[in-house]
């Protein structure tokens, strides 16, 4: 969420930063939020005026009995000033309440040096690291590889919960719980995280707080009735771990990483990934999330997109990494890369964790501040934290890469070496027999 004095000093720059984003209605969102906040403070110059008239009126009143002279019209002119006072007040609230929404519904802006474009199609590769693999034979994609191993069960998740379920079995079972202990391993004994295991179920101020609603309310799943909702990543329960709250600045930088299970509807994804483990209603990650200082939040975005990159290089995995253009870059983020990695059967790099800067905007939303110091340690006004977060990585699709890129002529797949000791020294998945 911005701040409302920056947004009226610096209109036509977010108009400008919204339409590089190509948010459509951007402008007359702006121009939406300016019109009622010019509303709210006349409502409450008139409502300051009222008050002040009321309370002379008030010691008029007094002076005039005092006296014993009538006081009758001033006293009814009062009563019909404080009339007019509860109106404004009430008209008053509900504009509060639609500048609040209108304020939720404004994109973050982006970095200065976030490069142009309309979609993903315009990233900008900044790094690749290893080389594909070569085969003798037509690679295999993952779901025809895991069906064939008895590591996924697609036909019975379909069974058990609908479209874009499965059921992990066996060696399934068994890498998916290795990736996730080996990731969680790595960040917390290598790259300085406390490990958190948070709420699978959140309120609605945490999805509020971390930018997830309104905007993505659609893709997610709500349980009206307790109104809670099944989280979409670990980024939400973990972020409003320290919501309200207000850090010491030698606290910063905050590090913590946790493993959820993940839930999305797919809204708009119809057609899209229907086959595999890409695009799904349900499944795990690890996520690391970052509360720093303003000053150092991009160095800090530059480190965390690091500690995702490292995940795959430890797992031999090929990957690039490519910034967000501006119209890529999505509702939040000011600065955010894409780490994707190579799927030898579709002859693609796909996503497979995004790392974002959001700056202020979820700690704005939020109420997540720290108390800086000043050169001699004494305490200063409490300002917002700058909030990062990456993943580290999306669990089922580090599985479909190491299906890929580590399979064999025969049809099993090889288990790369940093997992080995996950999987009680498998070295190699073989076809099972299984009902």
């Amino acid at each position: 969420m911005h701040d409302l004095k920056f947004l009226r000093a610096n209109a036509e720059l977010v108009k400008t930063h919204l339409a590089d984003k190509h948010v459509e209605d951007g402008a007359a969102l702006v121009d939406d939020v300016l019109l009622l906040d010019e509303r709210r403070r006349a409502l409450l110059a008139e409502v300051e005026q009222l008050k002040r008239e009321r309370n002379e009126a008030s010691g008029q009143v007094a002076r005039l009995k005092k006296s014993g002279e009538d006081a009758t019209e001033i006293i009814e002119r009062t009563r019909a000033q404080g009339e007019r006072i509860g109106a404004l007040d009430a008209a008053s609230r509900e504009v509060e309440a639609a500048l609040e929404a209108k304020l939720l519904e404004i994109p973050n802006i982006h970095a200065p040096d976030t490069p142009p474009g309309r979609d993903d199609t315009e990233n900008v590769e900044v790094r690749r690291c290893g080389e594909a693999p070569q085969f003798s034979f037509e690679p295999k994609p993952h779901w025809e590889i895991a069906e064939a191993l008895g590591m996924v069960d697609f036909e019975r998740g379909v069974k058990i919960s609908g479209s874009r379920f499965c059921v992990l079995r066996g060696a399934g079972a068994r890498l998916e719980r290795a990736l996730i202990s080996f990731m969680l391993d790595l960040h917390t004994t290598q790259h300085g995280y406390e490990e958190v295991f948070p709420p699978f179920l959140v309120r609605s101020e945490c999805m509020t707080g971390t930018g997830n609603l309104p905007k993505f309310g659609d893709d997610s799943y709500h349980l009206p009735a307790d109104d809670l909702w099944l989280v979409p990543t670990a980024e939400v329960p973990i972020t409003n771990l320290l919501r309200d709250e207000i850090v010491d600045a030698a606290q910063l930088p905050i590090k913590m990483a946790a493993y959820t299970a993940c839930f999305r509807r797919e809204a708009g994804a119809a057609g899209r990934d229907t086959r595999g483990l890409i695009r799904v209603h349900q499944f795990n990650k690890v996520e690391m999330v970052k509360f720093v200082a303003p000053e150092n939040s991009y160095e800090e975005l530059e480190s965390l997109t690091r500690e995702a990159e490292t995940v795959l290089e430890r797992l031999q995995l090929p990957y690039r990494t490519v910034e967000l253009c501006c119209g890529d870059l999505g509702f939040k983020a000011t600065k955010a890369y894409d780490v994707e990695v190579w799927l030898p059967a579709q002859n693609t790099f796909r996503e497979i964790s995004s790392c974002s800067n959001f700056e202020a905007f979820q700690a704005r939303r939020s109420g997540l501040r720290y108390r800086p110091v000043d050169e001699n340690d004494r305490p200063g006004k409490p300002d917002f934290v700058h909030t990062l977060n990456g993943s580290g990585l999306a669990v089922g699709r580090t599985m479909a890469a190491i299906l890929e890129n580590f399979q064999n002529a025969d049809g099993s797949v090889r288990i790369p070496a940093a997992l080995r000791p996950y999987m009680g020294g498998l070295e190699t998945v073989s076809c099972p027999v299984r009902a």
